[in-house]
């Protein structure tokens, strides 16, 4: 499973990027989670504001930064 963080590295971004680690390392998922800040892999998902949450190149969730609960759902939806 491949998670990306999409974001220019705004503070939202850094702890969106920390907190999918948290709940991939406390659950033991196998997923690899990526910190992409390439303008155009933004563009290409569709997203106009930061950060996002991608999973398998799905788009899951963009703009605010979800509860580990929702982290997890998202996961757990998307594998």
């Amino acid at each position: 499973m491949i998670i990306k963080i999409l974001g220019g590295g705004c503070s939202r971004c850094d702890k969106l990027f920390k907190r999918v680690g948290e709940v991939v390392s406390k659950n033991n998922i196998k997923a690899e989670v990526l910190k992409v800040d390439d303008i155009r892999d933004c563009a290409r998902h569709g997203i106009l504001m930061t950060p996002a949450l991608v999973i398998n190149e799905k788009l899951v969730c963009s703009i605010n930064v979800p509860s580990e609960k929702d982290i997890l759902k998202y996961i757990n939806e998307n594998s």
